[in-house]
């Protein structure tokens, strides 16, 4: 008989098929997201020049037959030959950045409420943020309470005043969204 004696090196031990499709299909969802991108943002994105024109062609296909389809799928083989993991970190980048610069703004919201709301705010957040002019700021502050106020005794139909209680937010913003 002839026996053959396989040793562990004589087998391919990298990924396996169903692996590698995996890693395919996830580069061309990438691909489907950089599609969906302005302009603007895919230039800023390390793309060589085939695969960027491969983009804006899929971009002006408006059908979703069967050209955009396989035009996606010929961005996605392109993609293969991109650096994946740099494209990925600037995609999060811009998704969690936005996320945080949201979340600033939503604190700062609401701290120009509160300061509106009580004055004792109006102490915490100077020792907080002891650079701040405190004249302007209390003057901001007093304008926009009698904006409320005053918005509180329109008619229907009436637009309430809001330049004081933006005001008060852009005094506000280059402070906090500094820290």
């Amino acid at each position: 008989m002839n026996e053959t004696n396989y040793e562990d090196d004589d087998f391919y031990d990298g990924p396996s098929k169903s692996q590698i499709k995996r890693e395919l299909l996830a580069i061309t969802e990438l691909g489907k997201q950089v599609i969906e991108l302005p302009i603007e943002k895919i230039k800023q994105l390390p793309l060589d020049e085939k695969l960027l024109d491969a983009i804006k062609v899929c971009q002006k296909i408006k059908t979703r037959g069967e050209g955009r389809r396989r035009q996606v799928q010929y961005v996605g083989k392109l993609m293969r030959h991109a650096d994946i993991e740099a494209i990925r970190k600037q995609l999060d980048t811009w998704e969690n950045g936005s996320k945080e610069a949201t979340a600033q703004m939503h604190q700062l919201e609401t701290l120009r409420d509160r300061l509106i709301a009580s004055d004792d705010e109006l102490t915490i957040l100077l020792n907080t943020y002891p650079e701040i002019d405190v004249q302007p700021l209390r003057a901001l502050i007093r304008a926009a309470r009698k904006e409320i106020t005053h918005n509180t005794t329109l008619a229907e139909g009436q637009e309430p005043q809001k330049k004081n209680y933006r005001a008060l937010f852009q005094f506000l913003k280059p402070f906090v969204m500094q820290s």
